[in-house]
């Protein structure tokens, strides 16, 4: 009988082709001899009615007792109806991080990926994902094998890139284009909010149990609580007037103070289409938002600036760029840069315009539901076809919140104008409904003035 040893394994000579020596002590257990030279134990097992060889480790590494005692590890395991080759191979075969967002953004361009409100992510936020996972994600653990991350690693990601480990700056594809990678609290939250919807796909396809994400805690986005105070509403209006004065910035301040009083999302401005505009409802009917189509009610200051705006059109645009022939403008996130940046409000962003907007709502006395459907969250979003009777409350309130702003942008005095555009677009609103109640034959103009 021939039990596996020291002794007979330096014995075993070298052949021309790799062969076994089988160990009749232990069924299975065997040394696999490669015409190399070197030397390896293995395990023999039937799993599911097919052999399979399971190796244990080289000679050297491991002496022929603990290779024993593996074997016999392993056939307990087999007993129990584990197959232990099989597990290594699928260990080997483990994709990593960068191979796991690989499959993700593949999924995400096919449209297979949904956003908000069960619909497909936008063109925006599929930019917006790849350049997270690309300048974020992959750099810090896109060799990391999927299965072997812990909460830890998601944890070492989150403050890596709220130290900075990930800043860079990269020339981009567009002409003299860069991208600055700066990192922090706000990129980093969102970050992982992202890699936490990765490994979420990871786990609904299949290639992980469970989400090491869950649980963490972030740290909060401080910019989005912050709001403009009624000075600082003053101190931008005079910035505006005076970046007014040079033409290179006249579309820039126009869009700023349209993101003001109305308390739309910058794109949503920027990308506005005349087709979009209906001032006979005082509404803006976007086609696509974060949230897809949404209508906003809007004040009687937006409504006269693009009526005003309308006599000299160009394309279909509401803010023409200059060098395409029908694109909307182009040029808006550096000129913020160049106006904010050694100001007073230098920690303003266009996200603090939408904030306030909602803010003075809240002052005003209107109710949450009343603030979601001004600024299009889906709580609160206007869906139906017209804007009528039931509406006409949203389109006061939006009349009552910008010209209260329009009023502190414009630097008058406060009380007193707050008090006379209240009153003047409140009575402005109720007018123009009345009016399009009497021409649809809704209601009986004589009752409802009365």
């Amino acid at each position: 009988m021939t039990k596996l040893s020291k002794r007979v394994v330096d014995a075993a000579e070298v052949r021309d082709s790799d062969y076994v020596v089988w160990d009749d002590d232990l069924p299975g257990f065997g040394l696999r001899v490669f015409a190399s030279g070197k030397r390896s134990y293995v395990l023999q097992y039937r799993s599911a009615g097919r052999s399979r060889r399971y190796t244990i480790g080289l000679h050297g590494v491991w002496t022929p007792e603990r290779a024993r005692q593996e074997a016999k590890v392993q056939l307990g395991r087999v007993a129990k109806g584990d197959n232990p080759a099989e597990e290594r191979q699928l260990d080997h075969n483990a994709i990593t991080v960068k191979e796991l967002c690989g499959l993700y953004l593949t999924d995400l361009k096919a449209g297979l990926i949904l956003g908000k409100g069960g619909r497909p992510k936008k063109a925006t936020t599929m930019s917006t994902d790849t350049g997270r996972i690309e300048r974020h994600i992959v750099p810090l653990i896109g060799t990391r094998r999927v299965k072997d991350l812990t909460k830890a690693d998601i944890n070492k990601v989150l403050k890596d890139i709220m130290a900075g480990a990930t800043r860079v700056s990269v020339k981009t594809k567009k002409l003299h284009g860069r991208s600055v990678v700066t990192g922090g609290a706000g990129t980093a939250t969102r970050t992982v909010g992202l890699l936490g919807g990765i490994l979420t796909y990871a786990v609904e396809a299949g290639i992980i149990e469970r989400n090491p994400a869950h649980g963490l805690r972030k740290p909060k986005d401080n910019v989005r609580t912050r709001r403009l105070s009624e000075e600082e509403y003053r101190t931008l209006g005079t910035m505006l007037r005076k970046a007014a004065a040079d033409e290179k910035y006249a579309t820039t301040v126009e869009i700023i103070r349209q993101i003001a009083l109305t308390g739309c999302r910058r794109s949503e401005i920027i990308t506005l289409m005349w087709s979009e505009v209906d001032t006979d409802t005082s509404c803006l009917r976007l086609v696509e938002s974060k949230e897809g189509a949404s209508i906003r009610p809007v004040g009687l200051p937006v409504i006269e600036y693009l009526e005003s705006r309308r006599e000299d059109r160009i394309g279909s645009y509401v803010f023409p760029g200059s060098r395409l022939e029908d694109g909307a403008f182009g040029g808006f996130a550096n000129h913020w840069e160049q106006l904010f940046k050694h100001s007073l409000l230098s920690d303003v962003t266009p996200h603090v315009l939408r904030h306030s907007f909602a803010s003075i709502a809240n002052d005003l006395g209107f109710t949450e539901v009343t603030i979601a459907a001004l600024i299009g969250h889906a709580k609160g979003s206007v869906t139906s076809k017209y804007i009528h009777s039931l509406d006409t409350a949203l389109v006061m309130a939006a009349d009552t919140i910008s010209g209260y702003i329009q009023g502190l942008l414009d630097g008058a005095a406060f009380k007193q104008t707050a008090y006379a555009l209240n009153r003047t677009s409140r009575r402005a609103a109720l007018d123009r409904f009345i009016a399009q109640a009497t021409v649809s034959g809704e209601v009986d103009s004589e009752k409802l003035a009365a």
